[in-house]
């Protein structure tokens, strides 16, 4: 799948709660996170998600640590900008205090991280739009929009991609948003694709893992990656390393199936 003109991994690796919380930041596992980020890419992962809240932006800086003297061009760095900076100069100056945090030349990915229903999304759009003008961004995206507000977004700036909670316990998306996705050309990137933990307990996925011989968390992702661009956590090399084969090989139809009934 290609995002933002190049060639992603099928999965990703999200970067929430590295380097600190919401809005503060914690330095005390700076070098274990950036070698787990750095043992991603090297095992082909390369879609790397961040936002400037997480962590107070430290995430970002972890990342840019991590990708520091790699191909650039080879890593699709995605962060966000919060919905209390979305109106046009604050977008600008976000997106310019994340790409100094990233120690990049630029963002692949730059995602509205909510909506704001007190600030029009044409202005924000308009921000997004000289951002990829002057190029600070290559393209532009949305997290958590319904169709509604990706239609009304779309009339200001293409949107290549859609962030959403996407999980086995949250399977709304399949109904509406990403039939409408899939018909215009915007990816879905999944977060929380495991249900933070919850999908791992169904039955259904233990079953299916003693089937494959895979563990729960690989037989999760190999579904939801079917239609979407999944972005787990992974805490440690052995996490990367299992989400890294999760999806070398394929679910029967029947099993898709299976999990698809709520």
């Amino acid at each position: 799948m290609k995002l933002c003109k190049k060639e992603a991994s099928p999965v990703g690796l999200g970067t929430w709660k590295m380097g600190g919380g919401y809005w503060t930041p914690d330095y005390s596992n700076d070098g274990h996170y950036v070698s787990v980020i750095r043992h991603a890419l090297g095992k082909g992962i390369n879609v790397i998600d961040t936002a400037e809240m997480y962590g107070g932006g430290h995430a970002e800086e972890l990342v840019g640590r991590a990708i520091k003297g790699l191909d650039r061009e080879k890593i699709i760095v995605i962060t966000k900008v919060w919905p209390s900076h979305l109106k046009f100069q604050d977008v600008i100056e976000s997106a310019r205090n994340s790409l100094r945090r990233l120690d990049s030349e630029y963002i692949d990915l730059y995602l509205i991280h909510w909506p704001n229903q007190e600030v029009k999304i044409e202005e924000t759009m308009k921000a997004m739009e000289k951002l990829v003008e002057e190029g600070t961004v290559r393209c532009v995206g949305v997290s958590n929009f319904s169709v509604e507000l990706m239609e009304e977004a779309r009339k200001f700036h293409e949107i290549e991609a859609n962030q959403v909670e996407y999980n086995l316990n949250h399977l709304d998306p399949e109904k509406d948003l990403m039939p409408y996705c899939e018909r215009n050309g915007i990816k879905v990137i999944a977060y929380s694709p495991l249900g933070q933990g919850r999908s791992l307990s169904d039955e259904r996925v233990k079953k299916l893992a003693q089937k494959y011989g895979r563990t729960p968390a690989q037989i999760v992702l190999n579904y939801i990656a079917r239609r979407s661009i999944p972005i787990p956590k992974a805490s440690s090399v052995e996490h990367v390393d299992e989400i890294a084969s999760s999806l070398d090989f394929k679910l029967d139809d029947e099993d898709v199936k299976l999990l698809t009934r709520s």
